[in-house]
């Protein structure tokens, strides 16, 4: 169980980080939704950093818990239009 715990935790950590590289703001700079999609980028880094701050310290359940949330954080930018992303793959649902 542990290994499985650890491999989606790894899993998820490259999911937000990829994430994170490939979204670009779509909203017009100036505009509350660019400031929503600054908002949207931070608030994954920051789940992103702790993700890797709690795997360090083998905390594996809340690491596992930082990328989930980050990439939530992406994945919802995504779906309301603040993000470019792209359509295929993995990374974000449709």
């Amino acid at each position: 169980m542990a290994a499985d715990l650890e491999e989606k935790t790894n899993r998820y950590e490259e999911l937000l980080a990829e994430a994170l590289e490939v979204a670009e703001i779509a909203a017009q700079e100036g505009t509350p939704l660019y400031d929503a999609a600054l908002e949207y980028q931070e608030m994954a880094q920051s789940y992103l950093e702790d993700g890797r701050h709690f795997r360090d310290e083998d905390d594996l359940v809340n690491a596992l818990a930082s990328f989930s949330y980050g990439h939530g954080w992406m994945d919802a930018g995504a779906r309301i239009g603040v993000f470019d992303v792209p359509t295929e793959g993995h990374l974000f649902t449709n």
